[in-house]
């Protein structure tokens, strides 16, 4: 039987940077409550937790890198809305950032996780922050909790 790593959902102990972009704060706003109802829930205290804003979400792999290399956090959650238009400033962006995002993860190994919506219409975007699609920045703070939690395990002695 294969040794199998998986983290567990105890975010005691734990300090966490919500990275948000501030553009369409009318969705962002609703997944960082999401986030923070996540990360307390499973037991981060507010006073662990800090939320950096940033103008929208071009900025936000520049700003989780900062944050990765302070190395003050154990996690990070990138949380942002991008709501297709009539031109092609969607598709830039939302490659972009998810390939800076990915970035930052790869090369400061810091627990990051995506919580930027991408999205074809503002409906989507709004089920997604909180109404029937459920809340993606609650999903998101939960996963970084999660990946927190394995790398931890790999880092301990057996």
């Amino acid at each position: 039987m294969p040794k199998i790593h998986e983290g567990s959902l105890e975010g005691s102990g734990l300090k966490f940077a919500l990275c948000v972009s501030r553009f369409n704060a009318f969705i962002t706003d609703r997944l960082v409550e999401g986030a923070l109802d996540a990360l307390v829930r499973h037991g981060v205290p507010d006073d662990a937790i800090e939320v950096f804003k940033v103008p929208g979400t071009w900025e936000l792999p520049l700003v989780a890198q900062a944050v990765a290399h302070a190395r003050q956090f154990d996690g990070i959650v990138a949380l942002g809305a991008l709501i297709r238009g009539s031109t092609t400033h969607y598709d830039v962006l939302a490659a972009e950032v998810t390939k800076g995002l990915a970035q930052v993860a790869l090369s400061s190994a810091a627990p990051l996780s995506f919580g930027v919506l991408t999205c074809d219409t503002l409906e989507q975007a709004i089920e997604r922050a909180g109404t029937k699609g459920g809340n993606k920045g609650f999903d998101a703070a939960v996963a970084c909790i999660e990946l927190v939690r394995v790398v931890q395990g790999l880092s301990r002695p057996a």
